[in-house]
């Protein structure tokens, strides 16, 4: 029961001791906003996760996401994170940063 606990909440503080996120890949370009992808690893699978950046009047605007999607592979991961990010910023439009806040979960 205490690890079923303890995975649930590790979605929202980030990966459990012992677990990393995968290696970096290089950002992808998305309608003036950066996209990197930060699948993180549980066990032998990988939970799709990312942020998103983009530079609003000289400041570094973050939106990060986490979703429950697991994939085997690394590559399959790090695909469905770039397409994931591209639908957060497709769909949210100018709202997405309108708030100025400086990075907050979407």
């Amino acid at each position: 029961m205490a690890s079923f606990i303890s995975k649930i909440l590790s979605v929202f503080s980030g990966p459990a001791k012992g677990e990393a996120a995968a290696p970096a890949s290089e950002p992808q370009i998305h309608a003036d906003c950066r996209i990197f992808a930060e699948p993180l690893r549980e066990g032998a699978q990988y939970r799709l996760a990312g942020r998103i950046e983009k530079d609003v009047d000289g400041r570094v605007l973050t939106r990060s996401f986490i979703r429950a999607d697991l994939f085997t592979g690394r590559d399959e991961a790090l695909e469905f994170t770039f397409r994931k990010g591209r639908q957060i910023i497709d769909q949210s439009g100018a709202s997405l940063f309108a708030d100025g806040e400086a990075s907050r979960q979407v």
